[in-house]
């Protein structure tokens, strides 16, 4: 993307308007999955608090027709391109209840699970990324009862708080595991993304 990252906030709002998603946070995925190729072609894909849904848009069109889309949020996603789409489902509930889990695992297993989900802020930080850590730790115990083996995992986390010992959960599971700040986050934003790469399976706890 060269040079693009140095134009600020307002450039990437702007070219996310003209690309058709309502998020800048778009961009961040696409470079992840520039670094690391966790999407492919075929997959069936998981967007944990998807909405607006430029992630999940995302992975609609990076996946050109085939395999699948499903997107969790409390909110109800309503771009056209998303509702038009057979291969996308829209789930509308909380990610950590018992009932969403039952419908997800009626479309299980998932090649990829990501999450941008995020608390709403209090502007204390302390408290924040508590909350990020718990919201992360729930995307985690879904992953490991809906993902196929081999599968990938991306999410948003907080730094500030637990990201040592969630990124040690992470590669408990996986044979890869790292966090990565994209360039289009906010250079103020404390924010990271940790991906996991080939699942190898839950761990077992006492």
């Amino acid at each position: 993307m060269g040079n693009e990252y140095s134009q600020g906030p307002d450039f990437w709002a702007t070219k996310a308007r003209k690309e058709g998603y309502p998020a800048r946070s778009v961009y961040k995925l696409e470079e992840i999955d520039e670094r690391f190729r966790l999407i492919r072609r075929g997959m069936s894909i998981l967007d944990l608090g998807a909405a607006p849904g430029s992630w999940s848009l995302f992975a609609l069109r990076a996946l050109k027709g085939t395999g699948s889309v499903t997107a969790v949020d409390l909110k109800a996603l309503s771009l056209p391109e998303l509702s038009r789409a057979s291969s996308f489902l829209a789930i509308q509930g909380d990610l950590l209840e018992e009932t969403t889990l039952a419908k997800l695992l009626e479309r299980a297993p998932f090649n990829l699970v990501m999450s941008d989900a995020a608390p709403d802020t209090t502007g204390n930080r302390t408290v924040d990324t508590g909350r990020s850590a718990a919201i992360v730790r729930g995307v985690i115990a879904l992953a490991d009862l809906l993902l196929a083996p081999g599968g990938g995992l991306i999410f948003k986390l907080f730094q500030g708080g637990d990201e040592r010992d969630i990124l040690e959960e992470v590669r408990e599971r996986f044979r890869s595991a790292r966090n990565f700040k994209p360039k289009a986050s906010r250079k103020i934003s404390f924010e990271t993304y940790c991906i996991g790469s080939d699942f190898r399976g839950s761990v077992a706890r006492d």
